[in-house]
């Protein structure tokens, strides 16, 4: 299976995950008795994560080591990805039915195994490349940070069957796995295919080093940034706010390397998936300033308390950031078509995910008044729908597959 068939499989479980939103924002804008929010809500966040963000970086991923190499490496791999797209279906089907239970564990601890086997195989076979890649550093510190993020995970399953949960290492757990998750494998491994597009440019190999070092020395303080909230002596958070600065600054210099080789960079890649990947740059840098804003205790306590921010912030990684870029990114190098369908579907997606931005925004902020925004529900529902059908249009079949 060739990874154009992939990322259609990656693409499909992209909508099945935007059906999922729409039926948890109906079930808290009306009625729906038989749905389970809080196991439906597990099962579309790890099915996101598994079935589409992981299969599709993985399968990023392989493509550059396979042209790199110049040979085709996705047999060597397909255990690996069937292994992944199977745990994340066990994950969708188990989680609405039982929460947290032994079906569950048992897919979620698969998916961290095949995670952990994706490493190992990755690493093996970047050591065999003749050129060292800029971005096979960005995907091994991205493997890494994979694998520390399970410590979260199993971390909050001991403390389940223990029955031994405490409020405050219940968040430090679920916001552990997140922040390695959204900030170590999503963000390393993206990041390490735009820079393989900047080292192609001939930006200096010194220049995107120093860079990706700035970000893999903040990665680990910067968990911190999700735990403000508990108390903390004064070393560890200045460590934190050295660690938001070192982001921001690395993301500040990528940012000027990137405008001083556009010119070039421009003529390479058409125009939608350009302004795709723009767009995704533009939520990262949002995402990074916030992020510096957060080291304001009073303001992190004030956020982490108000769903709708949280929500929101999520949002903006997941689909703002993470989503968008590997949208882009195929579509730049031709593995999914620029087909009329494709960009319109592209671009009512990106018009649901800023709606979905603004509308948490507003509902935040008027949280914070405790303040009621009349048919916000609803609103969040009908830009749920306008995410699904962009995403449903590009699924239709066309001949990129």
């Amino acid at each position: 299976m060739n990874l154009k068939k992939w990322l259609r499989i990656a693409l499909i479980n992209l909508a099945i995950v935007a059906g999922i939103g729409v039926i948890l924002r109906y079930k808290i804008a009306f009625s729906l008795p038989f749905v389970d929010q809080k196991h439906l809500l597990h099962g579309h966040s790890h099915f996101a994560f598994s079935g589409w963000v992981t299969q599709a970086l993985m399968a990023l991923a392989i493509y550059r080591i396979s042209v790199e190499r110049s040979t085709d490496l996705f047999k060597r791999y397909s255990w690996i990805l069937w292994g992944n797209l199977i745990c994340a279906y066990g994950m969708l089907a188990s989680f609405p039915v039982q929460g947290y239970g032994l079906l569950s564990n048992l897919f979620s601890t698969g998916s961290l195994i095949i995670s952990y086997c994706f490493a190992v195989y990755l690493w093996k076979d970047i050591s065999l490349c003749a050129h060292r890649k800029i971005s096979f550093s960005w995907f091994k510190a991205g493997t890494v940070f994979n694998a520390i993020s399970s410590l979260g995970a199993f971390a909050l399953a001991f403390m389940m069957a223990t029955k031994s949960l405490h409020q405050n290492w219940y968040l430090a757990a679920v916001y552990f796995f997140l922040h390695f998750q959204y900030n170590g494998w999503f963000m390393f491994v993206i990041l390490g295919l735009l820079f393989e597009r900047l080292e192609d440019a001939g930006v200096p190999k010194a220049t995107l080093k120093n860079i990706f070092w700035l970000f893999v020395l903040a990665s680990v303080p910067a968990y911190f940034l999700s735990a403000l909230w508990m108390p903390m002596p004064g070393i560890v958070y200045l460590t934190v706010v050295l660690a938001a600065i070192s982001q921001l600054a690395g993301w500040g210099w990528s940012i000027a390397v990137i405008m001083r080789r556009r010119s070039y960079l421009r003529q390479q890649v058409h125009t939608a998936p350009f302004a795709i990947i723009a767009l995704s740059l533009v939520a990262l840098t949002i995402k990074l300033l916030l992020q510096m804003g957060s080291t304001i205790p009073s303001l992190s306590t004030l956020a982490f308390g108000f769903r709708p921010i949280v929500i929101g912030y999520l949002h903006l990684v997941l689909l703002g950031v993470v989503s968008l870029f590997i949208l882009g990114y195929s579509m730049s190098v031709g593995l999914l078509a620029e087909t009329k369908r494709a960009k319109t579907g592209v671009t009512v997606f990106i018009a649901g995910i800023i709606l979905n931005e603004l509308a948490l925004m507003v509902q935040g902020a008027t949280a914070m008044g405790y303040v009621v925004v009349p048919y916000i529900n609803e609103t969040l529902l009908g830009i749920a729908v306008v995410m699904f059908a962009g995403v449903l249009m590009l699924n239709q079949p066309s001949e990129s597959y």
